[in-house]
């Protein structure tokens, strides 16, 4: 199982190539800075979270549960896709084994899809909070949580798993060398020289079931919560309610954004370069991540005074 160096192939497949921003080389040098710090403020800053609610007594609520389930989904999926970014930015380092690849491609599309369903559980848990305030301790429980964590790996961890097994059992005749930064699905199956129509039609029809499904779930329960917001008539009532919500509104609203701008730049992708949707999507990895517990942390009072509190026992 060989691969000579110009791309072509010998026999079987033993590793892949990835060819970085080919046609733009030059973003590899202004982009390792500032995606080494994002790195390394997602695994920092996420760490903290991580850390503060596991010591801080007053945090052991389901909610906070839930955004150490995320913040978990965002270390792993920095420490699939980052470092090798990195190392093919700072050391040429392109080669990745198959097996490599195709389990990055699996945490790949499976915590993408976790993220997703953890946002809409979030989102249910603020519906409860605001529309059904009384009963909002006897509905979402440890137990709830303890449900919704295995909902969550359940259908995202079975679903996911034939994109990369479809992908593995294709015949690669053609070359080594993957157009990306990623071992991303459509990137990898169009070396092939099988029919890949299964593939792209498995990627689509559970990508949009997925995150579809999810995000018409979030916007639902937002929709419920607008409307008894606006009914609330205590001075500061409308204030209070909408302060609860507005973090994880913020970080769905820039998930779900980069999202809609990724996809469309692979709809016209004759008019973009084909390297604007290889950054958008190694940025989406980071940026998120480092993003999501920067506006928990900044915007919860709890979380804030958890992390001071954490602090000063350090130091």
């Amino acid at each position: 199982m060989t691969a000579h160096q110009n791309g072509t192939i010998s026999s079987e497949i033993s590793d892949f190539l990835l060819n970085c921003f080919a046609r733009s080389p030059s973003w590899k040098f202004w982009l390792s800075l500032p995606l080494s710090l994002l790195f390394l403020l997602a695994m920092g800053a996420n760490s903290v979270l991580l850390i503060t609610i596991r010591l801080e007594a007053s945090l052991h609520e389901p909610l906070y549960y839930l955004l150490s389930l995320l913040s978990l989904l965002d270390i792993i999926v920095c420490l699939t896709v980052i470092p090798k970014v990195l190392a093919v930015f700072w050391f040429d380092l392109k080669s990745i084994s198959f097996y490599a690849c195709f389990l990055q491609m699996y945490i790949m599309n499976c915590f993408l899809s976790m993220e997703s369903c953890t946002f809409m559980v979030m989102a249910y848990d603020r519906y409860v909070a605001i529309c059904h305030p009384l009963r909002y301790p006897s509905i979402i429980t440890d137990q709830f949580v303890a449900k919704a964590a295995v909902f969550i790996l359940a259908r995202n961890g079975i679903l996911t798993v034939p994109i990369p097994i479809l992908s593995s059992r294709l015949h690669y005749c053609r070359t080594n060398v993957i157009e990306n930064c990623l071992c991303a699905n459509m990137s990898v199956s169009r070396l092939s020289c099988d029919d890949v129509t299964i593939n792209r039609l498995y990627q689509f029809v559970i990508g949009w079931t997925l995150l579809g499904s999810d995000l018409i779930l979030i916007f639902v329960s937002y929709t419920f919560i607008l409307r008894a917001v606006l009914r609330l008539k205590a001075e500061g009532a409308v204030t209070k309610a909408l302060s609860t919500c507005g973090s994880h509104f913020i970080l769905i609203l820039f998930f779900s954004t980069i999202l809609l701008v990724f996809v469309l730049t692979l709809v016209v992708k004759k008019k973009v370069s084909p390297d604007v949707p290889v950054l958008l999507n190694i940025l989406h990895h980071v940026i998120f991540s480092a993003l999501n517990p920067i506006v928990y942390g900044v915007r919860t009072q709890e979380i804030k005074q958890g992390i001071q509190r954490l602090l000063k026992k350090v130091w």
